[in-house]
């Protein structure tokens, strides 16, 4: 078999051509730009492009299936050609539900946590022997790839991102997954740029509930008005259980999940990883996983990528790095960094990034967000708002928005260095937040400079 993926280069798109090439399936792909880690992971597979760009010459009638990533636009060179040829095209998703057809399949939807509660349930399977097929949205310690495609699982675990599918097809992904068993675990609006109002967000999660498979299950967090009320409106065949932030307390030690009989260390802090947790084991044991086996397995459980991420320490100061971007994802990592460290001075980096941030008459929903931050300096870049074709913000727009009187807005990222070289000391946190890279700045060199 052949596969052409066009627009290689993504972090999903890249893993998926690398667990294709890993089962023996012949892999080409293009792609306009292609950055690193994909770039040197694809070369050392031997199917990293020859040259970036789109080229219709590869689109030939011996390739069988076509995958389509997100960044491919609608008038992609390649992919016109390819619709010219009559060939198969389908989207990562699509091809993802084909691959687990037949498998259980465990869907996590839900504004935040969807990526950490994929991991850990990814963790504990793994953990108990059991093999698992899954795709997941960042790299997980002890996996060499975000996604694997198998032979021999009966399992399939998948983060369900709510974004679009594909130029071709603008139904959300996680509508194409029909999950025997999904998960909600909160609706905050998000995806402005898709989604222009809360209502329309929602009712994508409530579409998500109605492709459950029949007898199926939702794992729903109860505390979520939204949530709640799609699972008050689900199919009568659908068992609903709902779930609570898992009981916890911190002290010099740690962080410790705790039941009526049970006090189990864990290497993860905050409510909101807490609720994740919740869900991951109430997934968990709806596959088959006993209650001792899920405890045993999520204490050795570290965590994804820039998932509350210490990146540098020496002493009392520390850096933590999170993909926080929507405002309650900020809002609970900021929290969750006070929580722990509440005799320390905390100070909050946030880079307005995606579509929805940058967008002015978005931003009010980050009122709020930073409060908790004994300092927050709240970065953008306006060459990322011209990119996206978005009105010019300006300092004072965001800095209204935010509702913040200790916030600060910079958007020169030399500056922003400046400024947090000038705030380097003793028994400090330093919390960056994005779901970009502060226009190229190096995080890893930064964060070791100010922690000396």
């Amino acid at each position: 078999m052949k596969i052409h993926l066009i627009a290689i280069g993504g972090a999903v798109m890249h893993n998926l051509a690398l667990a294709l090439h890993d089962k023996g399936i012949e892999v080409t792909g293009s792609d306009d730009e292609i950055y690193e880690p994909s770039r040197t992971r694809l070369a050392v597979a031997g199917i990293l492009p020859e040259k970036a760009g789109w080229f219709p010459d590869k689109i030939t009638g011996e390739i069988d299936i076509i995958i389509a990533g997100m960044h491919a636009r609608a008038d992609n060179p390649e992919l016109l050609k390819a619709k010219d040829e009559g060939l198969r095209i389908v989207s990562f998703p699509e091809f993802i539900y084909e691959q687990t057809r037949n498998k259980l399949r465990i869907v996590v939807g839900g504004s935040h946590g969807k990526t950490t509660t994929t991991a850990m349930i990814m963790h504990v399977l793994k953990h108990c022997g059991i093999k698992t097929d899954y795709l997941v949205g960042t790299a997980i310690d002890g996996y060499e790839r975000m996604v694997r495609l198998s032979d021999d699982s009966e399992i399939a675990v998948i983060e369900g991102d709510e974004y679009l599918t594909s130029p071709l097809d603008s139904r959300p992904k996680f509508h194409l997954y029909r999950p025997h068993i999904a998960i909600i675990n909160g609706i905050s609006w998000d995806h402005a740029n898709v989604f222009p109002t809360f209502e329309n967000y929602c009712e994508q999660f409530r579409i998500f509930a109605s492709t459950i498979e029949h007898n199926g299950r939702l794992l729903y967090f109860s505390d979520d008005t939204e949530a709640s009320k799609i699972a008050s409106e689900c199919r009568e065949d659908i068992t609903c259980t709902p779930y609570k932030v898992h009981g916890y307390f911190t002290n010099k030690l740690g962080t410790y999940a705790v039941t009526v009989n049970k006090t189990v260390k864990v290497n993860f802090f905050g409510s909101h990883n807490m609720q994740d947790m919740s869900a991951a084991k109430e997934a968990c044991m709806a596959a088959g996983v006993s209650e001792d086996d899920f405890y045993d397995a999520i204490s050795s459980f570290t965590g994804g990528s820039k998932r509350l991420q210490l990146i540098a320490s020496d002493g009392g100061r520390l850096v933590y790095l999170d993909f926080a971007h929507a405002p309650s994802k900020v809002k609970a990592t900021v929290e969750a960094v006070r929580e722990h460290y509440p005799g320390k001075k905390l100070i909050a980096i946030f880079e307005l990034h995606t579509y929805s941030s940058l967008n002015r008459k978005f931003l009010p929903e980050y009122r709020g967000t930073l409060n908790q931050a004994d300092i927050a300096i709240i970065y953008f870049n306006p060459h990322a708002v011209a990119h996206k074709k978005l009105p010019q913000l300006n300092n004072t727009d965001v800095s209204e928005a935010f509702d913040n009187r200790r916030a600060e807005v910079i958007s020169d990222s030399g500056m922003l260095v400046d400024r947090i070289r000038q705030m380097a000391g003793d028994d400090k946190v330093f919390l960056f937040m994005s779901s970009g890279n502060f226009n190229n700045i190096n995080l890893k060199e930064l964060a070791e400079e100010i922690v000396r």
